[in-house]
């Protein structure tokens, strides 16, 4: 099962839609716009290196002097591009300050979502910061350092034209974002339950995009009856569409993010003790509020922390 439960994001989080504008203004000290939504340029303190940790890096890594973290840049506002093509979202801030602790720098490249887990197997990355749910199935390839907890949730169009039930989808079109959580979650529990229940499953087991940002305008142009995907994420999409999304049903099956490492990684407990290490000096939490999602905060990292 993935996530992204694994996973977008002044913010240009891919524009959604022609229709839906994605500037936001009149940004206030709280570090949220007006209107509510994350502030990309509210400021951080900086982080400086702990020496105990930095100690733990292995020596290859000290030396490059980097980590090279993998994420896919279309999921706001955990990662996705601003209008200049940088790449920005809480996972980037978590990754570069989790290099700061280190000692390092943070080289954060866009990849697409599914490819990233084999990068870090073949040695491209050093790290997946990609909204990645850990789970058990996840856990017997990588090495997962937990630092968030996210849900699942439901959206369509204002005022639920369709009357759409999130608990029971049967025969209805949803977007969902290819290799996430939720598209597992269609093909190993919904369309099941659909078909006990003597009903035609989610119409050809979901309809499946590489991008989240081409989820939402799936909805958004009324190409399909709902999305699925982590609840901060359709939080964001919400405040994103002008008014023309809602998210119907609660929040569910939440589980932890983790940061995702080569198994037996020589990096995996600096890592861990860099995230403890951030949480405990009040910058995690600061982060996590200037992009909105400080409901997914933890209180205790750990190293494969999979509730199932």
């Amino acid at each position: 099962m993935t996530t992204r439960t694994q996973r977008n994001r002044l913010f240009a989080a891919g524009v959604v839609a022609a229709s839906v504008s994605l500037v936001l203004t009149g940004c206030s000290s709280s570090g949220k716009s007006e209107s509510g939504a994350p502030n990309a340029s509210a400021t951080v303190n900086e982080v400086k290196a702990d020496p105990k940790l930095a100690a733990l890096v292995p020596d290859d890594v000290k030396a490059a002097g980097k980590l090279v973290v993998g994420a896919d840049a279309s999921y706001a506002p955990d990662e996705f591009k601003d209008d200049s093509g940088k790449i920005i979202g809480m996972d980037v801030d978590l990754a570069n300050a989790i290099a700061a602790k280190l000692g390092l720098k943070a080289e954060v490249q866009d990849s697409g979502f599914t490819a990233i887990i084999p990068g870090i197997q073949a040695n491209k990355f050093q790290l997946g910061m990609s909204s990645f749910t850990d789970n058990k199935e996840r856990e017997q390839i990588v090495d997962m350092v937990t630092y968030f907890n996210s849900g699942s949730a439901v959206a369509v169009k204002k005022g639920n034209p369709e009357k759409i039930d999130p608990k029971d989808l049967c025969g209805k079109k949803v977007a969902v974002q290819t290799g996430t959580t939720q598209a597992d979650e269609i093909k190993d529990t919904r369309d099941p339950d659909c078909a006990k229940a003597g009903k035609p499953g989610v119409q050809n087991g979901g309809d499946k995009f590489d991008l989240q940002t081409d989820v939402t305008n799936a909805v958004v142009s009324g190409r399909d009856q709902a999305l699925m995907a982590d609840s901060q994420v359709v939080d964001y999409a919400i405040k994103q569409s002008g008014g023309q999304l809602e998210k119907v049903g609660e929040t569910y099956g939440t589980a932890p993010y983790g940061v995702a490492l080569a198994k037996g990684s020589k990096l995996t407990p600096a890592v861990q003790g860099a995230v403890q290490s951030l949480i405990d000096d009040g910058t995690y939490k600061q982060i996590l509020t200037k992009w909105g999602v400080e409901a997914g905060a933890i209180e205790k990292s750990a190293v494969n922390g999979a509730v199932s």
